[in-house]
Protein backbone atom coordinates (compact mmCIF):
# COMPACT_ATOMS: atom_id res chain seq x y z
CA UNK A 1 0.00 0.00 0.00
CA UNK A 2 1.66 3.84 -0.91
CA UNK A 3 0.73 6.58 0.90
CA UNK A 4 1.10 10.07 0.19
CA UNK A 5 0.93 12.39 3.77
CA UNK A 6 0.31 16.35 2.63
CA UNK A 7 1.25 18.66 4.98
CA UNK A 8 2.52 22.65 3.89
CA UNK A 9 6.06 22.09 5.45
CA UNK A 10 8.04 18.89 7.18
CA UNK A 11 9.38 21.05 10.17
CA UNK A 12 7.61 24.46 10.84
CA UNK A 13 4.54 24.34 12.61
CA UNK A 14 2.89 21.73 14.87
CA UNK A 15 0.79 20.02 11.76
CA UNK A 16 4.23 19.52 10.10
CA UNK A 17 6.14 17.64 13.01
CA UNK A 18 3.01 15.63 13.54
CA UNK A 19 3.28 14.53 10.03
CA UNK A 20 6.47 13.77 9.49
CA UNK A 21 5.84 11.67 12.69
CA UNK A 22 2.76 10.08 10.96
CA UNK A 23 4.96 9.61 7.78
CA UNK A 24 7.62 7.73 9.91
CA UNK A 25 4.97 5.77 11.63
CA UNK A 26 3.45 4.57 8.42
CA UNK A 27 7.10 3.38 7.60
CA UNK A 28 7.61 1.69 10.63
CA UNK A 29 4.96 -0.79 9.88
CA UNK A 30 5.60 -1.19 6.45
CA UNK A 31 3.72 1.11 4.64
CA UNK A 32 5.43 3.13 1.88
CA UNK A 33 4.80 6.33 3.16
CA UNK A 34 6.03 9.45 1.80
CA UNK A 35 5.59 13.02 3.03
CA UNK A 36 5.06 15.87 0.10
CA UNK A 37 5.84 19.17 0.79
CA UNK A 38 6.10 22.35 -0.27
CA UNK A 39 8.71 23.86 2.60
CA UNK A 40 11.56 20.79 2.91
CA UNK A 41 13.65 21.45 5.89
CA UNK A 42 15.22 18.22 6.50
CA UNK A 43 17.49 15.50 4.47
CA UNK A 44 14.48 13.06 5.13
CA UNK A 45 14.62 10.72 2.14
CA UNK A 46 10.43 9.82 2.50
CA UNK A 47 9.97 13.64 2.28
CA UNK A 48 9.20 14.96 -0.99
CA UNK A 49 9.03 18.63 -2.02
CA UNK A 50 6.43 19.45 -4.75
CA UNK A 51 8.75 21.95 -7.03
CA UNK A 52 5.80 24.86 -8.02
CA UNK A 53 7.94 27.70 -7.16
CA UNK A 54 6.13 30.47 -8.84
CA UNK A 55 2.49 29.24 -8.71
CA UNK A 56 3.05 28.31 -5.07
CA UNK A 57 3.79 32.02 -4.56
CA UNK A 58 0.79 33.23 -6.92
CA UNK A 59 -1.37 30.58 -4.95
CA UNK A 60 -0.33 31.89 -1.77
CA UNK A 61 -0.37 35.99 -2.32
CA UNK A 62 -4.30 35.20 -4.25
CA UNK A 63 -5.34 33.50 -0.88
CA UNK A 64 -4.14 36.82 0.89
CA UNK A 65 -5.76 38.78 -1.57
CA UNK A 66 -8.86 37.05 -1.62
CA UNK A 67 -9.52 37.44 2.13
CA UNK A 68 -8.14 41.44 1.74
CA UNK A 69 -11.24 41.71 -0.48
CA UNK A 70 -13.58 40.48 1.70
CA UNK A 71 -12.72 41.49 4.66
CA UNK A 72 -12.55 45.59 3.96
CA UNK A 73 -8.25 45.43 3.40
CA UNK A 74 -8.10 44.75 6.96
CA UNK A 75 -5.27 42.91 7.63
CA UNK A 76 -5.51 41.90 11.74
CA UNK A 77 -7.24 38.07 11.38
CA UNK A 78 -6.04 37.68 7.60
CA UNK A 79 -3.63 34.90 8.77
CA UNK A 80 -6.55 33.09 10.76
CA UNK A 81 -8.83 32.57 7.58
CA UNK A 82 -8.61 30.54 4.61
CA UNK A 83 -10.77 30.30 0.98
CA UNK A 84 -9.22 27.66 -0.43
CA UNK A 85 -9.81 28.84 -3.40
CA UNK A 86 -6.36 28.81 -4.73
CA UNK A 87 -3.45 25.75 -4.77
CA UNK A 88 -1.57 23.77 -6.45
CA UNK A 89 -2.38 20.90 -8.95
CA UNK A 90 -0.84 17.83 -6.74
CA UNK A 91 -3.07 15.51 -8.52
CA UNK A 92 -0.22 15.33 -10.75
CA UNK A 93 2.68 15.11 -8.93
CA UNK A 94 3.72 11.28 -9.49
CA UNK A 95 4.11 10.97 -4.58
CA UNK A 96 -0.13 11.26 -5.33
CA UNK A 97 -0.63 9.74 -8.33
CA UNK A 98 0.71 6.91 -7.64
CA UNK A 99 -0.53 6.66 -3.95
CA UNK A 100 -3.22 4.53 -2.92
CA UNK A 101 -4.30 6.47 -0.15
CA UNK A 102 -4.20 10.75 0.36
CA UNK A 103 -3.58 11.79 3.98
CA UNK A 104 -4.49 15.75 4.07
CA UNK A 105 -3.28 17.26 6.71
CA UNK A 106 -2.25 21.29 6.94
CA UNK A 107 -2.44 21.89 3.09
CA UNK A 108 -3.99 25.53 3.41
CA UNK A 109 -2.24 28.97 2.32
CA UNK A 110 -1.99 28.22 -1.98
CA UNK A 111 -0.68 24.41 -1.34
CA UNK A 112 -3.93 22.47 -2.04
CA UNK A 113 -7.46 24.24 -2.84
CA UNK A 114 -11.15 22.99 -2.44
CA UNK A 115 -10.86 22.02 -6.25
CA UNK A 116 -7.66 20.31 -5.97
CA UNK A 117 -9.21 17.88 -3.08
CA UNK A 118 -12.43 17.06 -5.41
CA UNK A 119 -9.77 16.14 -8.12
CA UNK A 120 -7.03 13.85 -5.96
CA UNK A 121 -10.82 11.94 -4.70
CA UNK A 122 -12.32 11.70 -7.88
CA UNK A 123 -9.08 10.24 -8.66
CA UNK A 124 -10.49 6.67 -7.07
CA UNK A 125 -7.96 7.11 -4.09
CA UNK A 126 -8.72 6.39 -0.75
CA UNK A 127 -8.50 10.22 0.92
CA UNK A 128 -8.42 10.27 4.62
CA UNK A 129 -8.42 14.16 5.88
CA UNK A 130 -6.76 14.80 9.48
CA UNK A 131 -7.82 17.71 10.99
CA UNK A 132 -5.34 19.69 13.16
CA UNK A 133 -7.54 22.80 13.50
CA UNK A 134 -11.10 23.54 12.75
CA UNK A 135 -10.95 24.68 9.30
CA UNK A 136 -12.48 21.35 7.40
CA UNK A 137 -15.63 22.10 9.44
CA UNK A 138 -16.55 25.63 9.08
CA UNK A 139 -16.23 28.26 6.43
CA UNK A 140 -12.90 29.60 6.29
CA UNK A 141 -11.45 30.14 10.06
CA UNK A 142 -8.84 28.24 11.33
CA UNK A 143 -10.54 28.00 14.88
CA UNK A 144 -13.90 29.38 15.88
CA UNK A 145 -12.71 31.25 18.92
CA UNK A 146 -16.35 30.94 20.37
CA UNK A 147 -18.82 31.64 17.12
CA UNK A 148 -20.88 28.73 16.22
CA UNK A 149 -21.90 29.58 13.06
CA UNK A 150 -20.52 26.45 11.66
CA UNK A 151 -23.22 24.93 13.48
CA UNK A 152 -25.44 26.41 10.65
CA UNK A 153 -24.21 27.58 7.05
CA UNK A 154 -21.35 30.33 8.65
CA UNK A 155 -21.91 33.60 7.60
CA UNK A 156 -21.95 37.43 9.75
CA UNK A 157 -18.39 35.87 10.06
CA UNK A 158 -16.54 38.13 12.66
CA UNK A 159 -12.92 37.41 11.49
CA UNK A 160 -14.05 39.58 8.35
CA UNK A 161 -15.70 41.65 10.28
CA UNK A 162 -18.85 40.92 7.97
CA UNK A 163 -23.15 41.38 8.71
CA UNK A 164 -23.92 39.74 5.86
CA UNK A 165 -25.60 36.63 5.48
CA UNK A 166 -23.71 35.74 2.42
CA UNK A 167 -20.38 36.87 2.97
CA UNK A 168 -17.20 34.78 1.93
CA UNK A 169 -17.18 32.61 4.87
CA UNK A 170 -20.82 31.13 3.84
CA UNK A 171 -19.85 30.85 -0.28
CA UNK A 172 -16.27 28.68 1.09
CA UNK A 173 -18.95 26.86 3.40
CA UNK A 174 -21.19 25.67 0.17
CA UNK A 175 -18.42 25.01 -1.75
CA UNK A 176 -17.36 22.33 1.11
CA UNK A 177 -20.59 21.15 1.19
CA UNK A 178 -20.73 20.18 -2.30
CA UNK A 179 -17.31 18.70 -2.37
CA UNK A 180 -18.08 16.61 0.90
CA UNK A 181 -21.17 15.47 -0.45
CA UNK A 182 -19.78 14.40 -3.82
CA UNK A 183 -16.76 13.06 -2.24
CA UNK A 184 -16.37 10.40 0.08
CA UNK A 185 -13.40 11.85 2.63
CA UNK A 186 -12.85 10.02 6.26
CA UNK A 187 -12.15 12.86 8.39
CA UNK A 188 -10.05 12.15 11.46
CA UNK A 189 -9.97 14.27 14.36
CA UNK A 190 -6.88 14.32 16.35
CA UNK A 191 -8.60 14.70 19.64
CA UNK A 192 -12.22 13.94 21.44
CA UNK A 193 -12.92 17.58 21.50
CA UNK A 194 -11.98 18.64 17.96
CA UNK A 195 -13.99 15.37 17.13
CA UNK A 196 -17.39 16.64 18.99
CA UNK A 197 -17.00 20.32 17.76
CA UNK A 198 -17.19 18.41 14.02
CA UNK A 199 -20.18 16.75 14.77
CA UNK A 200 -22.04 19.80 15.57
CA UNK A 201 -21.02 21.51 12.71
CA UNK A 202 -23.25 21.52 9.46
CA UNK A 203 -20.46 20.27 7.20
CA UNK A 204 -19.14 17.34 9.03
CA UNK A 205 -22.03 16.07 11.32
CA UNK A 206 -24.04 13.70 9.41
CA UNK A 207 -20.58 11.83 8.76
CA UNK A 208 -18.24 10.01 10.50
CA UNK A 209 -15.19 11.64 12.32
CA UNK A 210 -13.02 9.31 13.79
CA UNK A 211 -10.22 10.46 17.06
CA UNK A 212 -7.08 9.23 15.95
CA UNK A 213 -4.55 11.46 17.93
CA UNK A 214 -0.48 12.72 17.10
CA UNK A 215 1.88 10.34 16.85
CA UNK A 216 5.12 10.88 19.51
CA UNK A 217 8.34 9.46 19.20
CA UNK A 218 10.45 8.84 21.91
CA UNK A 219 14.26 10.01 22.13
CA UNK A 220 16.53 7.23 23.25
CA UNK A 221 18.56 7.67 26.15
CA UNK A 222 22.42 8.90 25.27
CA UNK A 223 20.58 11.31 22.49
CA UNK A 224 20.15 13.86 24.96
CA UNK A 225 16.87 12.53 26.80
CA UNK A 226 18.04 11.69 30.28
CA UNK A 227 16.02 12.10 32.89
CA UNK A 228 17.66 14.42 35.45
CA UNK A 229 17.32 12.33 39.28
CA UNK A 230 14.29 13.54 41.44
CA UNK A 231 15.18 16.02 43.93
CA UNK A 232 12.83 17.56 46.37
CA UNK A 233 14.24 20.52 46.85
CA UNK A 234 14.54 21.86 43.21
CA UNK A 235 11.12 22.29 40.86
CA UNK A 236 11.45 22.92 37.40
CA UNK A 237 8.16 24.54 35.89
CA UNK A 238 8.52 24.33 32.05
CA UNK A 239 6.24 26.97 29.90
CA UNK A 240 6.87 26.58 26.12
CA UNK A 241 5.57 27.79 22.85
CA UNK A 242 6.11 28.50 19.38
CA UNK A 243 5.53 31.99 20.38
CA UNK A 244 5.51 32.92 23.95
CA UNK A 245 3.71 36.47 23.57
CA UNK A 246 0.61 34.60 21.17
CA UNK A 247 -2.24 35.85 23.51
CA UNK A 248 -3.51 32.52 22.80
CA UNK A 249 -0.93 30.94 24.79
CA UNK A 250 -1.56 32.85 28.49
CA UNK A 251 2.02 33.32 29.24
CA UNK A 252 -0.04 36.42 31.00
CA UNK A 253 -2.11 33.84 32.99
CA UNK A 254 1.14 32.12 33.42
CA UNK A 255 3.10 34.98 35.01
CA UNK A 256 0.48 35.74 37.52
CA UNK A 257 0.07 31.74 38.21
CA UNK A 258 3.50 31.69 39.36
CA UNK A 259 3.14 34.89 41.69
CA UNK A 260 -0.15 33.25 43.35
CA UNK A 261 1.58 30.07 43.77
CA UNK A 262 4.77 31.91 45.90
CA UNK A 263 1.88 33.67 47.56
CA UNK A 264 -0.79 30.71 48.21
CA UNK A 265 1.79 28.07 48.43
CA UNK A 266 5.10 29.61 49.32
CA UNK A 267 6.54 26.03 50.54
CA UNK A 268 6.08 25.13 47.11
CA UNK A 269 7.25 27.95 45.56
CA UNK A 270 10.49 28.53 47.61
CA UNK A 271 11.26 25.34 45.53
CA UNK A 272 10.78 26.35 42.14
CA UNK A 273 12.10 28.06 39.31
CA UNK A 274 10.76 28.63 35.70
CA UNK A 275 11.90 27.55 32.30
CA UNK A 276 10.83 29.39 29.23
CA UNK A 277 11.42 27.98 25.75
CA UNK A 278 9.83 29.54 22.30
CA UNK A 279 10.11 32.64 19.88
CA UNK A 280 8.86 36.17 21.68
CA UNK A 281 8.02 39.37 19.36
CA UNK A 282 8.19 41.60 22.92
CA UNK A 283 10.99 41.01 24.84
CA UNK A 284 9.16 42.63 27.75
CA UNK A 285 7.10 39.92 28.18
CA UNK A 286 9.71 37.86 29.61
CA UNK A 287 9.82 40.33 32.72
CA UNK A 288 7.95 40.42 35.72
CA UNK A 289 7.98 36.91 37.37
CA UNK A 290 7.81 36.51 40.63
CA UNK A 291 10.68 33.16 40.83
CA UNK A 292 13.83 33.21 39.18
CA UNK A 293 13.40 32.09 35.37
CA UNK A 294 15.70 30.96 32.69
CA UNK A 295 15.00 31.83 29.33
CA UNK A 296 15.99 29.35 26.32
CA UNK A 297 14.68 30.87 23.19
CA UNK A 298 13.82 28.75 20.06
CA UNK A 299 14.92 25.04 20.92
CA UNK A 300 14.86 23.03 17.59
CA UNK A 301 15.21 19.21 16.99
CA UNK A 302 13.94 16.58 18.73
CA UNK A 303 16.78 15.85 20.58
CA UNK A 304 17.37 19.15 21.82
CA UNK A 305 13.56 19.37 22.96
CA UNK A 306 14.09 16.57 24.71
CA UNK A 307 16.88 17.43 27.09
CA UNK A 308 14.85 20.91 27.72
CA UNK A 309 11.90 18.67 28.77
CA UNK A 310 14.10 15.69 30.47
CA UNK A 311 15.11 19.18 32.92
CA UNK A 312 11.34 20.10 33.98
CA UNK A 313 9.33 18.60 36.70
CA UNK A 314 6.06 20.23 35.68
CA UNK A 315 4.90 21.50 31.97
CA UNK A 316 2.45 24.08 32.07
CA UNK A 317 -0.12 25.46 29.34
CA UNK A 318 -2.39 28.46 29.91
CA UNK A 319 -4.15 28.45 26.20
CA UNK A 320 -7.58 29.53 25.73
CA UNK A 321 -7.92 27.01 23.98
CA UNK A 322 -5.87 24.13 22.34
CA UNK A 323 -6.69 21.10 19.99
CA UNK A 324 -4.14 18.46 21.33
CA UNK A 325 -0.92 20.44 22.77
CA UNK A 326 1.86 17.94 21.88
CA UNK A 327 4.28 19.74 24.50
CA UNK A 328 2.01 18.27 27.48
CA UNK A 329 2.24 14.75 26.04
CA UNK A 330 6.68 14.82 25.44
CA UNK A 331 6.75 16.69 28.39
CA UNK A 332 4.68 13.75 30.16
CA UNK A 333 7.36 11.71 28.33
CA UNK A 334 10.45 12.55 29.64
CA UNK A 335 8.57 12.85 32.96
CA UNK A 336 7.26 16.49 33.84
CA UNK A 337 3.91 16.74 35.06
CA UNK A 338 1.22 18.75 33.08
CA UNK A 339 -0.96 21.24 34.60
CA UNK A 340 -3.34 22.74 31.67
CA UNK A 341 -7.04 23.92 31.68
CA UNK A 342 -9.43 22.03 31.15
CA UNK A 343 -10.16 23.14 27.71
CA UNK A 344 -9.56 21.39 24.43
CA UNK A 345 -7.70 18.07 23.72
CA UNK A 346 -6.06 18.31 26.93
CA UNK A 347 -8.46 15.86 28.32
CA UNK A 348 -6.97 13.24 25.87
CA UNK A 349 -3.81 13.58 27.59
CA UNK A 350 -4.36 14.02 31.05
CA UNK A 351 -6.14 11.57 33.74
CA UNK A 352 -6.98 13.83 36.18
CA UNK A 353 -5.23 13.60 39.68
CA UNK A 354 -3.32 10.52 37.83
CA UNK A 355 -1.31 11.65 34.84
CA UNK A 356 -1.57 15.35 35.52
CA UNK A 357 -3.73 18.18 36.92
CA UNK A 358 -6.66 19.82 35.18
CA UNK A 359 -7.66 23.00 36.35
CA UNK A 360 -11.27 24.79 35.96
CA UNK A 361 -11.55 27.33 33.20
CA UNK A 362 -12.94 30.76 34.52
CA UNK A 363 -13.66 34.08 32.75
CA UNK A 364 -11.85 35.53 35.98
CA UNK A 365 -8.04 35.89 35.11
CA UNK A 366 -7.53 35.93 38.84
CA UNK A 367 -9.43 32.96 39.00
CA UNK A 368 -7.63 31.26 36.40
CA UNK A 369 -4.24 32.13 37.41
CA UNK A 370 -5.30 30.72 40.90
CA UNK A 371 -6.38 27.48 39.90
CA UNK A 372 -3.05 27.34 37.89
CA UNK A 373 -1.39 27.93 40.77
CA UNK A 374 -3.08 25.28 42.67
CA UNK A 375 -2.23 22.44 39.93
CA UNK A 376 1.07 23.10 40.02
CA UNK A 377 1.52 22.60 44.05
CA UNK A 378 -0.51 18.97 43.55
CA UNK A 379 1.98 18.47 40.91
CA UNK A 380 4.39 18.56 42.82
CA UNK A 381 2.95 17.80 46.00
CA UNK A 382 2.48 14.19 43.90
CA UNK A 383 6.07 13.90 42.86
CA UNK A 384 7.19 14.63 46.40
CA UNK A 385 4.52 11.60 47.25
CA UNK A 386 5.46 8.87 44.57
CA UNK A 387 7.94 10.64 42.03
CA UNK A 388 8.33 6.83 40.39
CA UNK A 389 4.76 5.85 40.18
CA UNK A 390 3.79 9.27 38.55
CA UNK A 391 6.34 8.99 35.94
CA UNK A 392 5.45 5.71 35.13
CA UNK A 393 1.89 5.99 35.25
CA UNK A 394 2.34 9.20 32.10
CA UNK A 395 4.89 7.17 30.48
CA UNK A 396 2.24 4.10 30.22
CA UNK A 397 -0.52 6.56 29.22
CA UNK A 398 2.11 8.15 26.50
CA UNK A 399 2.97 4.94 24.85
CA UNK A 400 -0.46 3.04 24.59
CA UNK A 401 -2.18 6.56 23.59
CA UNK A 402 0.35 8.45 21.09
CA UNK A 403 3.34 5.50 19.96
CA UNK A 404 3.87 5.16 16.47
CA UNK A 405 3.12 1.71 16.86
CA UNK A 406 -1.22 2.59 17.94
CA UNK A 407 -1.02 5.29 15.77
CA UNK A 408 -0.24 3.94 12.83
CA UNK A 409 -2.52 0.69 12.84
CA UNK A 410 -5.38 3.30 13.54
CA UNK A 411 -4.54 4.89 9.87
CA UNK A 412 -3.55 1.52 8.17
CA UNK A 413 -7.88 0.40 9.80
CA UNK A 414 -8.48 3.83 8.08
CA UNK A 415 -7.01 3.32 5.00
CA UNK A 416 -8.23 -0.32 4.00
CA UNK A 417 -12.08 0.46 4.62
CA UNK A 418 -14.21 0.75 1.37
Amino acid sequence: MKVAVLCRSDSRGGAAVVSRRLTEALRSEGVDATLLVLEKSTDLPYVVEARYPLRARFAFAAGLLRVLLANGLRRRNLFKVDAGEFGLPLWRHPVVRNADVVILNWVNQGMLSLKGVRRIAAMGKRVIWTMHDMWPMTGICHHAMGCRRFEQECGCCPLLGSSRPGDLSHKVWRRKKRLYDASPIQFVAVSSWLAAEGRLSSLLGAGQVEVVPNAIREVGRGEGAERKPYNNKEFTILFAAATLDNWIKGLDTFREAVAELVRRHPEVGARCRVLLIGGVKRPAVLEGFALPMEYLGVVSGERELAAVYSRADVIVNTSSFENLPGTLVEGQLYGAVPVAFDRGGQRDIITHGETGWLADWSDSPAERAAAIADGIARAVAALDADAGGVREKMRNSVESRFSYSSVSKRYIQLSRLS
